[in-house]
C-alpha cells in the first residue's frame, strides 16, 4: 500500500529546517588562503583610517581664513614655502598667507585646514619665490581626508559571516590581518540513487541515463560555501542503502541523496530514514518541481532527500539546503535574495501549487524582465546552464500573463531574505 503524504507550505518547510540548532566551526588560515571563504569572527580596525589627515587631491595646502576675501576682482597671493611628495612629512608649519605644494595622499602640514586643487590656481614667480594666485574663497576642510573619518581603531569594520571577496581582501591587508579566522567549510556528502544511472564516462544504454545530479549538486554546494564529498551511487536495495547512509553520516556534517524519495516500490530513502530512526521533518512540499523533497534529522545532522529529477533537485537544494550551509558559515543573510521582475512570457495554465521556474533575467528599457531559461519540466537539464534566478509563480486558479509583476529569487547574491511572499 502506497504511503499517503500531506504537503506542507514552502515557508513552513523552511521554518522547520531552520528551527534546528546548527553549530558552525572556525579555523585560522593565511590571508593568501582565505579568498572566497566566510569570516569566522568580526574584523576590527587595528588603526585609524586614514592613519593621518591627508590631502585628497594634488594641489596646495593652506589656511582657509586667508582666502575669505578672495575673488576674481580681488585675487590673493599665497607664498609657497615647501613642496611635499607622496610619503613626505612637512618640515615647516605654514603661517599667514603661505601654502605648501602637496600630492594626493600626503600628510597635511600643521597649520593647514584646506586643500585647493592644482587646476584651480595659477602659479607665479616673484623675486625668486613662488606664489599661487587664488580667485575664490576656500572652505575649511575642502579636499581633506581627516584622520579616522573612514574607520576608528577598534571599530567593527567587517561582520562575522561576511563572504571574502576582492574588496574584503584589500581591507584585511590594509589592517595587517596576515592570519584570518574563517568559518570551516561544512562537509556535505552526496549519494545518487537509481539503478538506471551511468557514470559520466560510460557509453549510453537503452533505459539508462548518465549521472548528472552529483556534479550539479557538488557545484551548488561549492557555490554556497561548503565542501562536497561524493560517496557514489546507491542501488535499489534497502540494507545496502541504510548501511551506506549510516556510515557516510559519520564523516560529514550533512548528507544529500538524490532520487528514491517518491512513493514507488523502488523509492527507498523514506524507509532508510525509518531504519536509522531519523526524525522526518516533512516528506512533501506544496511546490513544483520538487514536491517529494524529504528532510530528516539524525543525531543532529540533516538528511536531505532531494528528487532524482535534475531541475527538482536543483530547486530543492537552493530552497532548503543552501540556508543550512550559510547558517554554518555564520552568514547574516541565509536565503536567496528576492526581487520583483516583469514576466516576459505567458503561463496561461493554472496550477494549485507554487511553481519555481528556472529563469533568466535581463534589463530592457529600464525594466527588469524574466523568462524561462529553457523547457520548464523537472527532468530537464539544459535550462539549468542558463538559469540565474527562480521565477516564483504562486498557486492560484488562473495563469500568469506577460507583463505580470512577479517575485524572483537570485542565485549569485549575498543579500538574501526570508520569508518569501
Amino acid at each position: 500500500m502506497l504511503e499517503k503524504r500531506t504537503p506542507i507550505r514552502i515557508n513552513q518547510a523552511v521554518e522547520k529546517i531552520m528551527e534546528h540548532f546548527i553549530q558552525g566551526r572556525t579555523e585560522e588560515v593565511s590571508i593568501s588562503e582565505c579568498d572566497q571563504r566566510f569570516l569566522g569572527a568580526d574584523i576590527l580596525a587595528t588603526n585609524d583610517v586614514p592613519l593621518f589627515t591627508r590631502s585628497a587631491f594634488d594641489g596646495y595646502a593652506l589656511r582657509a581664513v586667508d582666502t575669505v576675501n578672495a575673488s576674481s576682482n580681488q585675487p590673493i597671493e599665497l607664498r609657497i614655502v615647501e613642496e611635499l611628495g607622496a610619503g613626505m612629512v612637512a618640515a615647516k608649519e605654514i603661517g599667514p598667507f603661505e601654502a605648501t605644494r602637496i600630492m594626493t595622499g600626503t600628510m597635511v602640514p600643521k597649520g593647514c585646514d584646506a586643500i585647493i586643487m592644482l587646476e584651480a590656481v595659477k602659479e607665479v614667480e616673484k623675486n625668486g619665490e613662488r606664489y599661487i594666485v587664488i580667485k575664490r574663497k576656500v572652505n575649511e576642510g575642502d579636499h581633506i581626508s581627516f584622520q579616522g573619518e573612514e574607520a576608528k581603531k577598534g571599530e567593527v569594520i567587517l561582520k562575522k559571516g561576511t563572504k571574502i571577496n576582492p574588496g574584503v581582501m584589500a581591507v584585511l591587508a590594509t589592517f595587517g590581518y596576515s592570519k584570518v579566522r574563517v568559518a570551516v567549510k561544512p562537509k556535505i556528502g552526496i549519494f545518487v540513487t537509481g539503478s538506471e544511472l551511468l557514470d559520466v564516462d560510460e557509453p549510453l544504454q537503452e533505459g539508462k541515463i548518465r549521472n548528472s545530479n552529483s556534479f550539479m549538486i557538488a557545484s551548488q554546494i561549492r557555490r554556497a560555501g561548503g565542501e562536497a564529498v561524493y560517496f557514489g551511487k546507491l542501488p535499489d536495495v534497502l540494507d545496502t542503502c541504510t548501511n551506506a547512509v549510516d556510515a557516510a553520516l559519520k564523516d560529514v556534517d550533512m548528507l544529500i541523496t538524490t532520487g528514491g524519495v517518491s512513493v514507488g516500490d523502488y523509492d527507498l530513502m523514506p524507509e532508510v530514514y525509518k531504519e536509522l530512526s531519523g526524525e522526518v521533518l516533512f516528506n512533501k512540499v506544496a511546490m513544483r518541481p520538487g514536491s517529494v523533497t524529504t528532510v530528516a534529522v539524525l543525531e543532529g545532522k540533516f538528511l536531505f532527500g532531494l528528487s532524482g529529477n535534475p531541475s527538482a533537485s536543483y530547486v530543492g537544494f537552493e530552497l532548503f539546503t543552501r540556508p543550512v550551509i550559510r547558517k554554518m558559515l555564520f552568514c547574516e543573510n541565509l536565503h536567496l535574495r528576492e526581487e520583483v521582475a516583469q514576466l516576459n512570457v505567458d503561463f496561461p495554465r493554472a496550477n494549485p501549487l507554487t511553481r519555481f521556474v528556472r529563469s533568466k533575467m535581463y534589463f530592457e528599457n529600464g525594466k527588469l524582465l524574466v523568462e524561462p531559461a529553457g523547457i520548464d519540466k523537472s527532468n530537464v537539464v539544459m535550462s539549468l546552464a542558463h538559469t540565474d534566478s527562480l521565477a516564483v509563480l504562486p498557486g492560484r486558479e488562473r495563469g500568469f500573463q506577460k507583463g505580470d509583476q512577479i517575485q524572483i529569487l537570485l542565485f549569485d547574491d549575498e543579500g538574501g531574505s526570508f520569508p518569501w511572499n
